[in-house]
């Protein structure tokens, strides 16, 4: 079992401070960035599917980041519908890169933090090495009054969807709606809601599965 230690750090950001909980195997492969729900209904970087999705990944090997978006905790700012948020993430995982080099790149990310995520992957000058969305609310207007259309994904970018198949927050037909014009597969848990209750070990299973099959 590989030991996990976790820090709290407080990055400089955009908007301010960009405050992140880092679960650190002894010496990390890369970085991977994993993003929380909608923060103006409670979302924060202790949710447990974000934990979860960090821990698959320090366990696989990464420096696990999960950093609060804007207005939570210590992060500074005022929630910003996604803009700013992308902008944060991409500040953070600069810094990242200075403090553990260009080793391996994974992005995932629940709810809104899926939602980010797939931004964030249109602004990164290469593909992540691994990808995961969970719940990906797409077509929702996520608090801001206006609905948010997922971007696209790179046609060559693989990705792990996984919906929960009773989700009543992010429904699976828009999730269906997103993912057919690029041909791209669901894994549909049956019986899980939008947070994956009583689901959080077949969630790290079907991610360290995924990543090993892309080896």
């Amino acid at each position: 079992m590989t030991r996990i230690r976790i820090e709290t750090l407080l990055v400089p950001g955009p908007a301010g401070t960009i405050e992140v909980l880092a679960d650190l195997p002894a010496a990390p492969r890369g970085v991977a960035l994993v993003c929380h729900p909608h923060p103006l209904f409670g979302g924060a970087n202790t949710n447990k599917v974000t934990y979860t999705l960090a821990r698959a990944y320090a366990e696989l090997g990464y420096a696990a980041l999960r950093p609060n978006f804007r207005g939570v905790g210590q992060s500074a700012g005022r929630h910003d519908h996604g803009e700013g948020e992308t902008e944060d993430m991409l500040a953070l995982l600069a810094w990242a890169r200075g403090r553990w080099g260009e080793g391996e790149l994974a992005l995932a990310g629940f709810s809104f933090g899926a939602y980010v995520q797939t931004r964030v992957v249109g602004r990164l000058p290469g593909p992540p090495r691994h990808l995961t969305l969970v719940g990906l609310p797409h077509g929702l207007a996520l608090g801001s009054g206006k609905q948010y259309d997922t971007p696209l994904l790179p046609e060559t970018l693989p990705a792990l969807l996984i919906h929960g198949e009773h989700d009543d927050i992010a429904p699976l037909a828009r999730v269906f709606d997103w993912a057919r014009p690029q041909t791209r597969p669901v894994v549909v848990i049956p019986g899980a809601d939008h947070f994956f209750h009583g689901k959080l070990a077949l969630i790290k299973t079907l991610v360290q599965r995924d990543h090993a099959a892309g080896r």
